[in-house]
């Protein structure tokens, strides 16, 4: 029967914190970023002009139908060849997580735009508000209560995404686990800690998440 010794691990705690700090620091940053992305994207594909939408378009289906892991290693091995343009592991993990998260938080901001009463626009428009204005005050406004749901899972989704950094050595918590994993020949409990760490994160989150889209769901019910 296999003998369980965490303690083993509690001289690698440093290192395992630092790449904690790492997951950390690299979700806020993609998420952040993304949402930027997201937000012109989604905009921009509202556009009734082909030649603003149709660009944007393509990028949305390019980065949502092919997995962030091949994304992860194109930027990094292929792009600096293509462009000439060296990428250090963090910054191809950045651009091709950004990328990627924006493609879906923009389908998330255009459809919560889209769901929004046309009157309203309508009504603002007849006040003389600007496409700017009324996007600003009136539409967004609401808007962003219906996405926030969807917003809060796809991030989750980026700190998942993160974990697949080690790929291309960006020392986060799995990386960080790794090298433990080869140092102490105790894999089953480094990997076990890395996934309570990674469960701590997400469940409050997940349950954010969740209570977000029952009280928005009460809201229109209201």
């Amino acid at each position: 029967m296999y003998q369980w010794d965490f303690h083993t691990l509690w001289q690698y705690r440093n290192i395992i914190l630092t790449g904690f700090g790492y997951t950390v620091g690299y979700t806020v940053i993609v998420v952040i970023l993304g949402l930027l992305v997201g937000l012109i994207a989604g905009l921009c594909r509202l556009s009734p002009k082909v030649y603003i939408s149709g660009p944007f378009r393509a990028y949305v289906e390019l980065f949502r139908c092919t997995p962030v892991l091949v994304q992860l290693i194109w930027f990094y091995y292929a792009l600096p060849i293509l462009t000439g343009i060296e990428l250090t592991p963090g910054m191809a993990a950045v651009l091709s997580l950004t990328l990627y998260g924006g493609a879906f938080y923009s389908e998330i901001i255009r459809g919560g735009v889209i769901s929004i009463d046309p009157g309203q626009s309508e009504a603002g428009m007849a006040l003389g508000m600007t496409q700017f204005q009324l996007m600003r005050r009136v539409v967004l406004p609401q808007a962003f209560k219906r996405m926030t749901p969807p917003l809060v899972s796809q991030s989750i989704m980026q700190l998942k995404n993160t974990s697949l950094l080690s790929v291309l050595a960006v020392p986060d918590l799995l990386y960080q686990g790794q090298i433990i994993a080869h140092d102490t020949y105790r894999p089953l409990e480094i990997y076990s800690l890395i996934a309570i760490l990674y469960f701590a994160i997400l469940l409050p989150a997940t349950i954010l998440a969740k209570r977000l889209e029952v009280k928005v769901s009460d809201g229109r019910g209201a």
